[in-house]
């Protein structure tokens, strides 16, 4: 087999995504055999395909290069949203990247990314033992919205979690400053799973009440319903803050935002962007209660906050690129690096691999026990789930 190795990153970058190449690309200096290389591929599975390839052990040999690039924002290698078609209707695009892994001498494979990228080594993967190829592929977790199967989280979405409850926490502080009645929606990423939006409600503390509602995707959201919280809040306080996912949906299973939203294209993956779930509501809320309002989209600073990031997190996103080139490089193929909890102490985590066919194309949601409908809010399980993964409890500031 192929001596050398390979790593991608895909999909939307993280805090921390970087810090699983860093895993990756030290694990394999560790143990490369002699003369063994060690590519980059630019842009992902598209960059690969273009030829777009960087030598990466050079430039990361030294320990002060990889514990910066461990530190540092978006993707290092640059990302993409590049869909594999069906190797068995489009065995030729497969043929072609075999061709380019074989005249590289790849023997190991590996992709940084989230559930689209799953896909793509699943792909990869089954395609390989249809040609008898030996060549290893492993998927090193990535993704904010930490709705990947069979992994208790993902890297990444402890950083984006942390930075959700710090700008919710002071947020809340700058809502309270004037006299006057006012409302704040605070439109936090997830289409189909609340993991970020419930991490407002990690902003409670003894200076910060939290958010006074919270609203996930998992529950149908009800217009009616949630003007009639508001209206009710607003005879209480002079602040009603709320957080809300940008995939809230109504009963029928539209999203919030389709309401005021023109049609838009879909990507490769059949995605919408989803944007205007706060603005829609808002705009609601001063026709039917005259009500002063402001919407806010925290939209990409949630990934790309490195200044504010988890320690946890980036220690996980590294070991998990390590777990990935020890797992190939002890046989493995066609599996993703699973992050695991010991329940018996207050927070240790484990990596393992588990096959990738239990997790391409598969979604992770918050557990419904897990989101207080009654409240609109979320339970002291996710808040239990969820803390060590910011790096446990925010400071608290100074509060009159």
């Amino acid at each position: 087999m192929g001596k050398n190795f390979i790593v991608g990153q895909s999909g939307g970058p993280t805090a921390v995504i970087n810090a699983s190449l860093a895993g990756v690309v030290s694990s394999a200096l560790d143990i490369c055999s002699d003369g063994a290389k060690i590519y980059g591929m630019r842009h992902g599975i598209q960059g690969f395909a273009d030829g777009d390839i960087v030598e990466l052990g050079p430039r990361l040999s030294d320990p002060a290069a990889s514990e910066l690039l461990k530190h540092t924002p978006a993707a290092a290698l640059g990302s993409c949203r590049r869909r594999l078609p069906d190797p068995q209707k489009q065995p030729d695009v497969f043929e072609a990247l075999f061709a380019r892994l074989r005249q590289l001498d790849i023997g190991y494979f590996f992709y940084i990314g989230g559930n689209d990228s799953m896909d793509t080594i699943q792909k990869l993967s089954d395609y390989a033992q249809t040609v008898d190829s030996v060549i290893r592929f492993i998927g090193i977790p990535k993704t904010i919205d930490n709705d990947l199967a069979l992994t208790d989280h993902t890297p990444g979405y402890g950083s984006a979690a942390r930075y959700i409850a710090c700008v919710m926490k002071e947020l809340i502080a700058d809502s309270l400053v004037y006299e006057e009645k006012r409302v704040t929606l605070v439109e936090i990423m997830g289409r189909n799973a609340g993991w970020l939006a419930g991490a407002a409600a990690l902003s409670a503390g003894t200076d910060c009440p939290g958010p006074d509602l919270l609203y996930l995707p998992e529950t149908p959201f009800d217009i009616d319903d949630f003007v009639a919280r508001v209206e009710a809040l607003q005879t209480k306080r002079k602040s009603v803050v709320v957080a809300l996912s940008e995939g809230i949906k109504l009963e029928d299973g539209r999203y919030v935002c389709e309401l005021s939203a023109s049609d838009e294209e879909a990507d490769v993956f059949g995605h919408r962007q989803l944007s205007g779930a706060a603005a829609t509501l808002c705009s609601i809320l001063k026709q039917r209660l005259g009500a002063k309002c402001r919407a806010i989209e925290l939209s990409t600073m949630q990934r790309c906050a490195a200044h504010i990031s988890s320690q946890t997190d980036v220690d996980e996103a590294f070991a998990a690129g390590k777990a990935g080139v020890e797992a190939a490089v002890a046989g493995k193929t066609g599996c993703m690096i699973v992050l695991t909890r010991d329940p018996d102490v207050p927070y240790r985590f484990g990596c393992s691999a588990a096959d990738i066919h239990g997790i391409a194309n598969a979604e992770k949601t918050v557990p419904l026990e897990w989101i207080d409908t009654e409240h609109a809010t979320v339970t002291p399980q996710f808040i239990e789930y969820a803390l060590p993964l910011i790096g446990g409890k925010l400071p608290d500031h100074f509060v009159l």
